[in-house]
């Protein structure tokens, strides 16, 4: 009976005990899995990742980037806040780009935004997936990047920086109307540089105007290249071939010692020595490739949206350029501008 009693006394203190201790503890439970679900779980589920990557860092690809960003800043994609971003450059280098594509694809963004096509065919050959917005890429189904541009169907879709050809030579006529020899500085190795060069050939050759190839496999040996054209055609035009405008000061320098006026497709070009472009603000473009990354990030598939074309091309001049590279802009050129380069 003793034996009885103090089991059932053990039994009896036993029970109170559980049950102050599951008392006590099951509220603070409670209280971390609310705080979890309304804290934590919806930040997490609110936040939203953006990896950029670009083939190099010049004005035009920079502003890509900064348009990007504050399109998605005013779509209310706030970095800090609700958006992370991580920006690697490939520095020229399309080894690095497949290297950041690869890493790129192992952190799982929400999306990846490629500037210019080497960075663009790296992370495209990485990832069938994740959704891919490609930005300052010329010809993106000659690159491989989609089959169409009313939707590719894929992960992949984006905004081109395509332009007209005849109002680029147009542009070259009325600045040189003897205009005979033109030359072009190309890296080889970049698709959308290959792509320019054939279709300088096709419009000029039938207007009894020469195309002057001077390939350079990296920015250093722009200078080299532009240097074989002298005494050999009466301007350069440089299109928007990123190992070239990343050099553009040292071109430049070839162009005022030789008095070969520059003719570039990139406006920011103009302020580095272009004696003039014709081309597409590129700032602007970065926030095209933005709305189409804030659709995507509100649910809308890659593949669903079409590809984006530029409508309007900016004209820079600058009469400073001109003349140091030995002629005189036309009046009714310089009139024509949007922004005039002192």
């Amino acid at each position: 009976m003793l034996y009885q009693n103090r089991f059932a006394k053990a039994l009896l203190w036993g029970g109170v005990c559980t049950a102050i201790l599951t008392g006590c503890n099951q509220p603070a439970q409670d209280a971390n899995t609310t705080d979890g679900a309304a804290t934590g779980g919806d930040t997490k589920a609110a936040m939203k990742t953006v990896a950029i990557t670009a083939i190099v860092e010049h004005p035009a690809l920079d502003d890509v980037r900064k348009g990007v960003i504050d399109e998605l800043n005013d779509a209310g994609f706030k970095e800090g806040e609700n958006l992370t971003i991580n920006f690697q450059s490939a520095q020229g280098n399309t080894a690095t780009a497949g290297q950041i594509a690869k890493q790129f694809v192992a952190d799982a963004p929400d999306v990846i935004v490629a500037i210019a096509t080497p960075s663009a065919q790296s992370v495209a050959a990485s990832t069938s997936t994740i959704p891919m917005v490609f930005s300052a890429v010329t010809d993106p189904v000659a690159a491989k990047l989609v089959p169409k541009l009313d939707g590719s169907g894929t992960n992949v879709t984006g905004a081109s920086d395509a332009l007209p050809y005849a109002p680029q030579i147009d542009l070259m006529r009325q600045i040189i109307p003897s205009l005979k020899n033109v030359g072009y500085v190309y890296s080889p190795g970049e698709v959308n540089s290959t792509i320019v060069l054939k279709a300088l050939k096709d419009n000029l050759t039938p207007l009894g105007i020469n195309v002057h190839e001077a390939p350079a496999q990296r920015s250093n040996d722009i200078a080299m290249a532009a240097r074989s054209l002298e005494g050999k055609v009466d301007m350069i035009y440089t299109s928007t071939d990123n190992n070239v405008v990343s050099a553009y000061e040292s071109l430049y320098q070839i162009a005022k010692e030789s008095k070969i006026p520059l003719i570039a497709s990139d406006t920011s070009s103009v302020e580095r020595g272009a004696v003039a472009a014709l081309g597409v603000n590129y700032y602007d473009l970065g926030r095209e490739t933005g709305k189409i990354v804030t659709r995507i990030l509100n649910g809308e598939k890659a593949g669903a949206i079409p590809v984006y074309t530029p409508q309007s091309l900016d004209l820079y001049v600058s009469p400073k350029n001109a003349k140091a590279e030995g002629i005189t802009l036309p009046q009714a050129v310089i009139d024509k501008a949007k922004v005039v380069v002192e």
